[in-house]
């Protein structure tokens, strides 16, 4: 398959998306202690899930029908705008900006269904239009329910608006049969959701940045930035060397929910490594998010083999020692879960990964 060429519009689209994912992290990098964390980031999980969403709907419009027309153009700004607006809204308690916030998102649903619905007017193609009114369905369904949720009392908007966003979330999952009559660029996909991920790993980078000034630079700084380094090669050893890329007939659907378990892991991993710097902080709490996130990280890499080439699938022996070196690190890190060590274990188990990863690379190529 010819790859479809990544055009400089959407990259700027994607800038805005370094601020939102900063602004979506803050929700809980800044939370006191460990007992509040929970309720912290079941805001943090809704809010990435709408910014990650909106986006993978917008990439797969593009992938689709995407010309770089005056048209798109316009509706990347307009979208540009509301989402920096959405990003400065959550702050403070929910009820504060809940209402600003689902009806940005809203609008912003809006504008998705609109780009859908041209090309229900303009096609031809039976396959098309019906592509066009599965996701004029979905965005329709996200819509009214955002844009009706905050005239609810608090408790039934929120409510309301759940339901809008996880319907947007889940139900493509429906329409995975419709989709095959116009399959994806699967080049194309693949590369725009490895630059939606390398700016998640900037934002990791941001948040470690403090464990490099003159007061706190040290072991454990090497160790944490060391670690970040690890996943970063595990993730390009998978989507750059082990994927087939000349790939056809595929919807992508597989690839984009694996990404949530990327990005949401790569998150989890990113507010974690904050957290053990900080004396305040729950320890254990920070280890449970650490591990959790690389679980999910992991996760999302191993599903992933089910793009490979033929001679890059994973045997069971390469996902058991995954599994293993993952759980070996949370229980090591459990039983003292102090900086130095905490930083000192990630590595271990980030680099035993990437090792392994790398290692079974070179051995089948």
């Amino acid at each position: 398959m010819k790859p479809k060429k990544v055009e400089l519009t959407e990259l700027f689209y994607d800038l805005v998306f370094v601020f939102a994912i900063s602004k979506a992290t803050s929700l809980i990098h800044h939370v006191e202690d460990g007992a509040s964390f929970l309720g912290h980031f079941g805001m943090f999980a809704v809010v990435m899930i709408v910014f990650l969403n909106t986006w993978l709907i917008q990439t797969v419009y593009t992938n689709r029908y995407g010309k770089n027309s005056i048209r798109d153009i316009v509706f990347f700004m307009v979208d540009m705008a509301l989402l920096l607006f959405m990003s400065n809204t959550f702050a403070g308690q929910l009820g504060a900006w809940f209402g600003p916030f689902v009806l940005a998102t809203g609008l912003l649903s809006v504008t998705l269904f609109l780009q859908y619905f041209f090309v229900y007017l303009t096609t031809k193609a039976s396959a098309d239009k019906q592509i066009a009114q599965s996701f004029m369905l979905i965005l329709g369904i996200r819509s009214v329910a955002l844009l009706l949720s905050p005239l609810l009392k608090i408790e039934w908007g929120v409510f309301l608006a759940l339901f809008g966003i996880l319907a947007s979330w889940l139900l493509p999952l429906r329409f995975t049969k419709v989709m095959h009559a116009h399959p994806i660029n699967f080049p194309h996909l693949l590369e725009r959701l490895t630059l939606i991920t390398i700016i998640t790993f900037g934002e990791t980078l941001i948040n470690i940045a403090p464990y490099f000034t003159q007061q706190t630079f040290g072991v454990p700084s090497l160790l944490i930035f060391g670690s970040v380094c690890m996943l970063f090669m595990t993730y390009i050893t998978q989507f750059d060397h082990y994927i087939d890329e000349e790939r056809e007939n595929e919807t992508g659907v597989l690839l984009i929910y694996l990404h949530y378990l990327v990005l949401f892991g790569l998150s989890l991993v990113t507010v974690s490594l904050s957290f053990i710097g900080e004396a305040h902080f729950d320890k254990q709490v920070a280890v449970n998010c650490l591990y959790i996130g690389l679980a999910l990280f992991y996760a999302g890499i191993l599903l992933a083999a089910r793009y490979n080439r033929k001679n890059l699938q994973l045997t069971f022996g390469v996902v058991t020692l995954f599994i293993l070196v993952t759980l070996g690190g949370f229980c090591l890190s459990s039983l003292n879960p102090d900086l130095l060590l905490i930083a000192l274990i990630a590595f271990g188990v980030t680099a035993l990964n990437s090792t392994n990863y790398i290692r079974y690379l070179i051995k089948r190529s």
